[in-house]
């Protein structure tokens, strides 16, 4: 597949998950955003669209990281962001793969409350989940190092924004709104992978096809091969 094409795919996957999972939380009967995590969507006699919205946009981000491998030449991060960004795929393909448990009343016959025992399915998606997070994480600082090299402070000011921003709102001590938060932070995060992706694309044509500049005359300023007279 074409690099261009890959990395179109991890720059719109954090979108379309954003919203497939807001558009059935709005149509899904039953489900309530300010109760109900996106997770739990997976359930029930439509939950085959959130987990093959897990597992197309995990993919997505997978093939966005061998894009974004193919454009790197150089640079810090240039080994370790489409790691990173693989795990963001990686982490949510195994979300939608092992679903979640059964929960505050959804889908319909769910216990009212927590689950009265977590799976080992349950327990494996909120390890990808986790995985999603420090990856986007840890992805922030090595594109700082990246950025604060090539003095680029509004995009390094960002890479530091984004953990900062994602951590409060997840971390706000009210349960009561723990799940809209979560998409909260799930959007700045996957916002955050949409645009550096786009930009670090840019980076990879601009530095990969610049070829050699002209003169005023007309000629190459490529070095002449030895042995070559000057005209």
């Amino acid at each position: 597949m074409r690099t261009q094409h890959l990395l179109a795919g991890g720059i719109v996957a954090g979108p379309l998950f954003l919203a497939t999972s807001l558009t059935q939380a709005f149509i899904r009967d039953g489900f309530d955003l300010r109760r109900h995590p996106i997770s739990l969507l997976s359930l029930g006699e439509f939950g085959w669209i959130q987990v093959a919205n897990f597992v197309v946009c995990g993919a997505a981000f997978i093939g966005g990281s061998v894009g974004l491998r193919r454009r790197l030449s150089s640079g810090r991060g240039r080994t370790w962001a489409p790691r990173l960004v693989a795990l963001v795929g990686a982490g949510l393909v195994t979300a939608g793969v092992f679903v979640t448990d059964a929960g505050a009343g959804f889908p319909a016959g769910a216990p009212a409350g927590a689950p009265e025992r977590i799976s080992v399915h349950g327990i494996v998606h909120e390890v990808g989940f986790l995985a999603v997070f420090a990856a986007v994480i840890a992805l922030c600082v090595v594109l700082a190092r990246r950025f604060a090299a090539e003095r680029r402070w509004g995009w390094l000011a960002a890479c530091v924004a984004t953990p900062v921003v994602a951590i409060a709102i997840t971390a706000w001590p009210n349960l009561d709104t723990l799940s809209v938060r979560l998409v909260l932070s799930t959007a700045v995060q996957f916002g955050f992978l949409s645009s550096v992706l786009g930009r670090l694309s840019r980076d990879g044509v601009s530095r990969g096809t610049a070829g050699p500049r002209r003169t005023r005359a007309g000629r190459s300023d490529r070095p002449a091969p030895a042995g070559t007279p000057a005209g």
